[in-house]
């Protein structure tokens, strides 16, 4: 008799580890837009509020967790 086969094990899309992590809490982080070009025209209080990182909205929440598959 043959050994009944494992399941396959499911790949997280690549390039949402890279741009989401998860925080203690469950919560799902991103990185901000705006800030890789064009900076001589934005405000130097932007561009530091533009540097941390955001928390991504509970309503595409959902879907990131099922790209990364935590």
């Amino acid at each position: 008799m043959r050994k009944p086969k494992a399941k396959i094990k499911l790949k997280s899309k690549r390039g949402a580890t890279k741009r989401f992590k998860l925080t203690a809490s469950g919560k799902v982080k991103r990185g901000s837009s705006m800030k890789r070009h064009i900076l001589t025209k934005k405000p130097k209080g932007r561009k530091r509020g533009l540097r941390k990182a955001k928390l991504v909205s509970a309503a595409d929440q959902a879907s990131v967790r099922q790209m990364l598959l935590a």
